[in-house]
């Protein structure tokens, strides 16, 4: 159905098509945040974390091609969980790297349910795209 698709696999996947699914991820992310105020508010508030936890299955897949679906889905949202849950520390270390951009981006600011929900349908994209690349693959 969606023959472009054929680098997604369920065992070693494609790094190149990783690093390049990474890096899309990135962009749209990063332009989620940036155009914010162009967008839908509800796009503004939440895409950028579902897109956040896309990209964290896409380099868990890159680092670990060999590795099931199920596994990297698991890993990716448990790693999501736990950076969220850190959000609830408020050492002066860690708020010191969060104030800055890249610590900004990667530990986030503050604690939020809503992000939970919206890691878990980011990794769940990864998921469903791995899943249409696989049955293209195939067919």
């Amino acid at each position: 159905m969606l023959p472009h698709l054929y680098f997604l696999s369920l065992v070693n996947r494609n790094r190149l098509a990783y690093a390049t699914l990474s890096l899309l991820t990135i962009a749209l992310g990063l332009a989620s945040r940036r155009y914010q105020a162009a967008l839908p508010a509800w796009v503004g508030a939440y895409v950028g974390d579902a897109l956040w936890a896309l990209l964290v299955f896409w380099l868990v897949g890159f680092g670990w091609p060999q590795w099931s679906r199920r596994r990297v889905a698991a890993v990716a949202l448990v790693f999501a969980f736990l950076i969220e849950a850190s959000q609830l520390y408020q050492a002066p270390w860690l708020n010191a790297l969060r104030v800055t951009t890249p610590g900004r981006l990667v530990l986030g600011q503050g604690f939020l349910w809503s992000d939970l929900l919206c890691y878990t349908l980011g990794v769940l994209v990864g998921v469903g795209l791995e899943q249409i690349g696989q049955r293209s693959k195939a067919a």
